[in-house]
């Protein structure tokens, strides 16, 4: 699973911001070896908004990562974010894996 949290600066860069997010997520939720996206709002911080990706594989996911819709996604969000994007990556943990 792969996370990206991205910040706007204002409310009128949130809004260009979310637009652009809305479109990546559609585009992406097709391609080759994904199995969901999700984009969320925080509750707590204004402008602020998470990408939760879920592919089949780290192969999906990196060919993602360097795919013209991903770029373009990330060079939509320049002048509007008030900090890098922090992305993540993360294992799944079952109940079982507790026991």
């Amino acid at each position: 699973m792969v996370t990206l949290t991205l910040e706007a600066t204002d409310e009128p860069a949130a809004a260009k911001l979310l637009g652009v997010l809305a479109k990546y997520v559609v585009i992406a939720r097709g391609h080759e070896g994904c199995r969901n996206i999700d984009l969320v709002a925080s509750v707590t911080h204004p402008w602020r908004y998470l990408l939760v990706q879920k592919w089949d594989s780290p192969d999906a996911q990196r060919t993602h990562f360097d795919s013209p819709a991903m770029v373009e996604m990330a060079e939509a969000c320049r002048g509007v974010l008030a900090r890098p994007p922090v992305i993540d990556l993360w294992d799944g943990i079952s109940a079982h894996d507790l026991a």
